[in-house]
């Protein structure tokens, strides 16, 4: 596995691992936690209202969620960068951070004040204009870092004058936007025990709404409510039911295809094993909620069971993993869900950040709905109301032997286990009805091997590998959320991972791993302009205006998962 120059995302070995993490908190424990502060901050910088995290879709002036609203759309609402004038974007400014490592983050912006983070929860703000740096915080990580895929962050989270950001040790931090001060941190989870944090925050009326990481671990998964005001825990949903995680014994995944389970000899092992395996089973959420604000419900998706691979040692359904869930907002209740793969052997967890908008139904009726863009290939279009999966898109890549188990030998299954949509978010068009979704196409074989749990550590029950003969690459995809039909698709060298920005300009931006970022027409897939960062650009874009003057930033400090070009830098464009 070493000479496998990409590696999935759980396939990293466990040298690797051990490495990254032990760099995590060396880092930082060096010099501890602590605020640099730069030029003055700016005397725009406001408070952030409810009402105007509430308005963020339709605000063209502020970035103020990691993916865009509530309903994570990833649309941006001006056009004064549009189709016609797309190509003469030039960079206005290039920020330089100072961790050189995988950038995953999507920026914040607020009132012209830019905040982005980095690798090891370092966080910046910087004029968004300019360049012009603010102040510098860097948190001291435990003695203890366990994490997958890198050391990443994707951002922070904004409400009143504070920031809110998860941590690689599993903590949750407030500080003061205006000079970076930590006000409180309190601990999520027991990263001993193989729990962290990369995914940006949620904020809504004063609750900090955060998942987990460590679904590679034997963790319990959980999405978890915090007080805003002082980092208190309100409630948890456990993506793990202690009773009735088995299911309903499902023998098809959602688009109705066999997944050759051996149910009888599941119900002998549940028999045989008892129930406290639940503690364990995994079910990590990697990326931020959606908040369906009428109704009072968080949407979002659940990763793989653990071990990954071997399933022998958890029979059932697993519950809720592979999941799309809805809970109450006030009291983190199960309110419902949609299992996309129950028993998951082949680590096709669900991660990219479910989208909130209204769908047609069979009939033709435009209801609440709510998408996901999977590791399988398909986009799902879910009725938002009670989770019922109305339609998937056509297959966006390969999907070759579905779903062909796992051998000690290695057995060979498309779209392998980084996708199809890893983690990266897609963007949705509400005018031309279409979600873009950035794929990968790795073909890879399953290999399984009896893994007995190993105490907060990496437990994969085999391996996944990339083949070296096949040809790897990527996919931008637009797809027509009421038919199901593929409009368009590009092609790309290399696979996609870092997400998508669409915009009332007609536009659609994504980046690739050998540093090119790119603008599209969002109804046509024509390619109208790139440009060459020099880093991969694995994270999704933003947009805001500052002055009568729109802008588009993204990272470039490539993937730690995909093995891509690092980087330390945001680069921000203007028309010239």
């Amino acid at each position: 596995m070493l000479s496998v120059r990409r590696l999935s995302r759980h396939a990293l070995p466990l040298l690797l691992l051990t490495l990254v993490a032990s760099a995590a908190h060396g880092a930082d424990e060096v010099q501890g936690s602590a605020t640099t502060s730069g030029a003055p901050m700016s005397g725009a910088l406001r408070p952030v209202t409810q009402a105007q995290l509430d308005g963020a879709l339709t605000n063209s002036n502020d970035w103020l969620h990691s993916n865009g609203s509530y309903g994570q759309t990833r649309y941006y609402a001006g056009s004064q960068i549009n189709t016609k004038n797309v190509a003469r974007l030039r960079p206005a400014f290039i920020f330089q951070t100072a961790v050189m490592e995988s950038m995953e983050t999507a920026p914040i912006v607020v009132n012209g004040v830019m905040f982005l983070t980095t690798s090891y929860n370092h966080v910046y703000a910087v004029d968004a204009v300019t360049g012009k740096e603010f102040w510098h915080y860097k948190h001291k990580m435990g003695p203890v870092t366990t994490f997958c895929c890198g050391p990443n962050n994707r951002g922070v989270a904004i409400s009143g004058e504070r920031l809110y950001m998860g941590t690689l040790d599993s903590k949750l931090v407030a500080l003061d936007a205006k000079t970076g001060k930590l006000l409180w941190e309190t601990q999520i989870a027991d990263p001993e025990l193989g729990y962290s944090e990369t995914m940006a925050p949620v904020v809504i009326d004063d609750k900090v709404l955060i998942g987990t990481n460590g679904g590679e671990y034997g963790i319990r998964g959980f999405v978890k409510a915090f007080g805003a005001n002082d980092g208190k825990l309100l409630w948890t949903f456990y993506t793990i039911p202690e009773k009735g995680h088995e299911g309903v014994w499902a023998t098809k995944d959602a688009t109705g295809r066999d997944m050759k389970r051996d149910i009888a000899a599941e119900k002998k092992m549940l028999a045989d094993k008892g129930s406290d395996f639940y503690k364990k089973l995994g079910g990590g959420v990697w990326m931020a909620p959606a908040v369906d604000r009428a109704n009072k419900l968080v949407i979002f998706v659940v990763g793989n069971p653990s071990p990954d691979l071997y399933g022998a040692i958890r029979p059932g359904d697993n519950l809720y993993t592979d999941s799309i869930v809805a809970i109450d907002l006030n009291t983190g209740a199960y309110k419902w869900h949609s299992q996309y793969i129950a028993h998951d052997v082949w680590d096709l967890d669900a991660v990219s950040p479910p989208i909130l908008v209204d769908v047609r139904d069979e009939k033709g009726a435009m209801i609440p709905g709510v998408i996901h863009g999977g590791k399988t290939g398909h986009v799902y279009v879910h009725d938002r109301r009670d989770g019922r999966l109305i339609r998937f898109s056509d297959a966006m890549v390969p999907q070759e032997n579905m779903w062909t188990l796992p051998t000690a030998a290695g057995a060979r299954m498309l779209p392998g286990a980084n996708g199809g949509v890893e983690w990266s978010p897609m963007a949705f068009n509400p005018k031309l009805r279409l979600a873009y979704a950035a794929n990968l196409h790795q073909p890879m074989t399953y290999q399984v091997e009896d893994a007995p749990y190993p105490g907060g550590k990496l437990w994969l029950g085999g391996a996944f590998k990339t083949i070296p003969s096949e040809q790897q690459w990527g996919k931008l995809s637009a797809v027509n959320i009421d038919t199901g039909k593929v409009k368009w698709d590009f092609k790309t060298d290399q696979p996609l991972i870092g997400g998508v920005l669409a915009t009332a300009g007609g536009l659609v931006f994504n980046g690739e791993g050998n540093g090119l970022f790119r603008a599209f027409d969002a109804a046509t897939g024509k390619k109208l302009w790139e440009f060459q960062c020099g880093a991969g650009v694995n994270a999704p874009a933003v947009s805001y205006m500052v002055g009568g003057k729109q802008y588009i930033a993204v990272a470039a400090g490539g993937n730690t998962q995909l093995d891509f070009k690092r980087g330390n830098s945001i680069f921000v464009f203007a028309v010239q």
